[in-house]
């Protein structure tokens, strides 16, 4: 499928955002005042900046407010309403730590489950496809999942948080593997999508268009397999060995500020590839795969 920037833009910096915020919200940073400030101002800042970039991909932006209301049948749906109650939740928690006032943890156990069910119901958006076979499977929520809390593990200087970035490079290669199967293993072909395969093995003799169309634009693209298999190691190198390498390095916060600018370069190349490699059965009906 096309990669386009807004949408890869909003899951990587949605997820590292509310990774973090489901962290700050667990009380795992012991903070207050400015520290406390500059801390719930980056992942409020990394998640709403990720919302504000999903904005970018609808065709009348000014839609967004209609996808609340279809919770009931809707993963996006249901990742608006989580998004907001999160952030709300975690307000009072987030003054409460910034002004020294007070507030019962509680409060922020609930806000940083809800950050992480927040990830969750954005990779069902893509989980749920069975058009889109590398991204039907259970590895996709757990890949979003494990990129949030490696993220927000990171940045809140947990001392197991190598051990999660490592896991991360697991995830990644095992959705790599499975994904490259999936289309096979889907049986989907020429004949299946448009019925004749009862007839014999069909053809495509001329296009179904003769010019560019939302489809193709949209749900076909084709990615070398070198060009795929170098940003996979580049992916795999910067989102989950490198970074967790310079953790274990003595350089306290700068360490943490290192490894947190290269984690993200290789989330944004693992999230490219991931739509840049999903294979649309639409594909079939103009002779492509990709």
């Amino acid at each position: 499928m096309h990669p386009a920037p807004s949408v890869i833009l909003f899951s990587t910096l949605s997820g590292l955002g509310f990774g973090f915020l489901a962290f700050l919200g667990w009380g795992a940073v012991a903070t207050s005042g400015w520290s406390a400030f500059f801390l719930w101002g980056l992942g409020y800042g990394l998640a709403v900046a990720g919302l504000l970039a999903s904005t970018f991909h609808l065709g009348n932006p000014r839609n967004a407010l209609k996808a609340f209301t279809q919770w009931r049948t809707s993963w996006l749906s249901r990742e608006a309403w989580a998004s907001v109650a999160t952030l709300l939740i975690l307000a009072p928690v987030a003054l409460s730590d910034i002004f020294s006032l007070g507030l019962a943890r509680a409060v922020g156990q609930v806000g940083g489950t809800l950050a992480i069910l927040t990830v969750f119901t954005t990779a069902m958006i893509y989980t749920q496809i069975k058009a889109v076979p590398r991204w039907h499977h259970w590895l996709t929520p757990v890949m979003f999942l494990s990129f949030a809390l490696a993220g927000g593990a990171m940045l809140s200087g947990r001392a197991w948080a190598p051990i999660l970035l490592l896991i991360v490079g697991g995830v990644l290669y095992a959705v790599w593997l499975v994904g490259d199967q999936a289309f096979a293993k889907a049986g989907q072909t020429l004949g299946t999508a448009t019925g004749l395969d009862r007839m014999g093995l069909p053809s495509v003799l001329d296009p179904a268009h003769t010019a560019g169309n939302y489809l193709k634009r949209e749900m076909i693209f084709v990615v070398g397999r070198k060009h795929a298999a170098k940003l996979r190691r580049i992916a795999l190198a910067l989102a989950s060995v490198v970074p967790a390498l310079i953790l274990l390095l003595p350089l306290g916060v700068w360490s943490i500020a290192l490894a947190a600018v290269l984690h993200f370069s290789g989330a944004l190349a693992a999230r490219w590839l991931f739509f840049a490699e999903a294979e649309h059965v639409v594909g079939l009906y103009y002779g492509a795969r990709g």
